[in-house]
């Protein structure tokens, strides 16, 4: 298979999570391939630190137990998952509510919760006189689709009196905390009926064949989600901070087709960490390669078709080269490429004595009341992350950072918590001024990977801005790269690099 002018029949260039998945595959159709990382070591964007004993993520991408690539990419089957909460905690007007569980709309039990939605709700003098009560429209009850109306499982909104019952539950706050849970008229997310819409579009947005979901129009994310009839206080006070989260866009500026793919992975499966930090899934990818076939500190300076250039050894020949780099270094190596816009990200980790009683939820931000967008006590969800008997409370700031960071972040983490935070120890600041590819529309959710034959291209940048799009570009890639090579038969490993050159 392998030609003797050849010393590997592909080179990947970077060794993030999307070259290292086409890497597996490839080497499991027997095809020998060497993947050049140009830092100390594998991951790309998805590195964690170490302080103290304690595991930070630099840019701390969420991950949902519903991302298809997780389950299939060869290599992560010892990757463990640590789910947070079920939905999200939302904080407003000073109050946590729970919010963000799909419902099951079948049946008798999906019109029995409809009625007792309709029945709570708040009806004008004229409704209730029988007269001048607006006309439903397929639009107004959901998102763009006629459907059955059916209340939220309990677990899926706030529910009454819930802080005074379990301290540290989910939706409350400790004693020492002045956050209480609402009660339910004054929910960041509206009426019952409101509510029950919300759980209704979760549920049939997670049943919906992508296929489908890519085929609506596409507009900003926010227009779209108007246009379908979703209450503005819905948008606003849950949509808008959970698509933050996911796509780190708070302004919904967002490819409508990308924020659907993005709630579907929400409704159908749990949001998630992995344990021990991001960087074990590139690392679970790295490991279970075949020897030899990492290599880290090379820089590639120039590639073809047939060769890739580096500072450290030269010319390394070969039959195909894929660059899964990110997107501007790809351009670097080949002008031309698309460059695309990024969304800041800025990290901030804080230890203390006192955790807060927010379990292990997703805390979200639905009054936009400074800079934190998102936060949680991650050492909750993955207890792995800091020493025995220590807190890690990992906080996400969205856009460019103010610029006195720390205090305005322990001040709204304060508001957020309930809780003083003064006595909170910084362990460190992470700033990715490009840690997303922003998606505005019209986006191309599958760019071509296959630039010419020899030559391929994979990332985030040419799929979804998530692991999934990162995993399932690698998985084109090395599907597009087999069917050119036509090549059977069994692996051997690659030749050795060149020698380092001489300074």
């Amino acid at each position: 298979m392998l030609e003797p002018a050849y010393q590997a029949d592909v080179v990947i260039v970077g060794a993030g999570v999307a070259g290292l998945s086409a890497a597996h595959r490839l080497t499991c159709a027997g095809v020998t391939t060497v993947v050049l990382e140009a830092a100390p070591c594998a991951g790309g964007r998805m590195s964690t630190e170490k302080v103290d004993g304690f595991r930070l993520d630099r840019v701390g991408q969420l991950l949902s137990t519903a991302y298809p690539e997780l389950r299939s990419t060869p290599g992560l089957d010892g990757l463990v998952l640590r789910p947070f909460a079920p939905g999200v905690l939302l904080h407003s007007d000073g109050r946590h509510h729970r919010a963000g569980t799909p419902v099951n709309t079948g049946g008798a039990r999906g019109a029995l919760h409809a009625v007792r939605a309709l029945a709570s709700a708040p009806r004008s003098p004229a409704a209730s006189k029988g007269r001048g009560a607006p006309r439903q429209t397929p639009a107004s009850r959901g998102w763009g689709e006629a459907e059955r109306v059916a209340a939220p499982r309990s677990r899926g909104v706030h529910r009454p009196g819930a802080a005074s019952r379990s301290r540290g539950a989910p939706g409350s706050v400790g004693a020492s905390g002045a956050a209480r849970t609402a009660p339910r008229g004054t929910a960041p997310l509206g009426t019952a009926v409101d509510q029950a819409r919300l759980g209704s579009a979760l549920s049939r947005i997670a049943g919906t064949p992508v296929e489908r979901l890519l085929a609506r129009p596409e507009q900003p994310a926010g227009q779209a989600l108007a246009a379908r009839g979703v209450p503005a206080r819905t948008i606003d006070g849950f949509l808008r901070p959970l698509l933050a989260a996911l796509l780190c866009d708070p302004e919904l500026s967002t490819s409508s087709r990308c924020a659907d793919l993005a709630l579907r992975a929400f409704a159908r499966g749990r949001l998630c960490v992995p344990e021990g930090g991001a960087e074990v899934l590139p690392e679970l990818l790295a490991r279970t390669l075949p020897p030899g076939t990492v290599h880290t500190g090379v820089r590639v300076t120039s590639v073809s078709t047939t060769s890739v250039t580096t500072a450290e050894h030269g010319e390394i020949r070969c039959r195909a080269v894929l660059l899964a780099t990110d997107a501007r270094a790809a351009a670097e190596l080949l002008p031309g490429l698309r460059v695309p816009e990024f969304h800041p990200v800025t990290v901030v980790h804080h230890t203390t004595d006192e955790p807060p009683g927010t379990g292990a939820s997703l805390l979200l931000d639905a009054d936009r009341g400074g800079p934190v967008a998102h936060t949680a006590v991650v050492s909750r969800v993955d207890p792995s992350r800091a020493p025995a008997g220590r807190t890690l409370v990992s906080s996400t700031v969205l856009g460019p950072p103010p610029p006195d960071l720390d205090t305005a972040v322990r001040m709204h983490l304060s508001r957020l918590y309930g809780t003083s935070t003064r006595r909170w120890e910084t362990l460190a600041v992470h700033h990715a001024a490009e840690a997303v590819p922003a998606m505005r529309p019209p986006h191309d959710l599958r760019r071509p990977v296959r630039l010419l034959a020899g030559l391929y291209v994979c990332g985030d940048h040419r799929d979804t801005s998530t692991v999934q799009g990162a995993l399932h570009s690698g998985h084109r890639a090395s599907a597009a790269i087999l069917r050119d090579l036509g090549v059977t038969g069994a692996a051997r490993a690659a030749d050795p690099l060149p020698a380092p050159r001489a300074a």
